[in-house]
């Protein structure tokens, strides 16, 4: 049995349902997907690494070369006159090994109140201290205020990131 890598082609959106239905039929998948903090709490969680693409091992002697082109949401395996293109096992290991890396789970708000002090350690304020004033909806943002040109703090609004609590 000579089972390798192939790349698969699917439809646009319709990754999570082809997923799904090459589990049923018992094939080796290997569906990389990012984690994402989207906007909308009801959006997905994870998005896929290579949109509209998956990678499946199979024996394609054994199995067809069409095989693949009739399940729903698939265009097929990605070929080359005619031939389905083999993905190197080294290349499947390395993108394995480099979304653990990316998808590293991260950690949870930076647990700063109103009114507390905050060092800003990124960006084009690193160095100056602000005075934390609230989480922002969205992507991690906060908003600080800040005293660099004038005695009155102006509003800033910066990556979570880019502050740190001073303790």
């Amino acid at each position: 049995m000579l089972t390798k890598w192939y790349a698969l082609q699917i439809k646009p959106h319709k990754e999570r349902s082809v997923f799904e239905q090459l589990a049923e039929l018992d094939i080796h998948i290997f569906y990389p997907t990012m984690n994402v903090k989207p906007k909308n709490p009801r959006s997905a969680k994870q998005k896929p690494y290579f949109p509209g693409y998956m990678f499946i091992k199979a024996d394609i002697d054994l199995m067809g070369r069409n095989a693949f082109s009739w399940i729903p949401g698939t265009h097929g395996l990605v070929s080359f006159g005619g031939i389905p293109a083999i993905v190197p096992e080294e290349l499947i290991q390395k993108l394995r090994i480099e979304l653990e890396k990316i998808n590293v789970v991260q950690s949870e708000r930076l647990d700063v109140q109103c009114g507390e002090s905050v060092r800003i350690v990124d960006g084009p304020f690193a160095g100056f201290d602000a005075i934390f004033e609230r989480h922002l909806a969205g992507n991690e943002r906060v908003q600080v205020l800040l005293a660099f040109l004038s005695r009155h703090p102006q509003a800033v609004k910066l990556d979570e990131s880019y502050i740190e609590k001073v303790e």
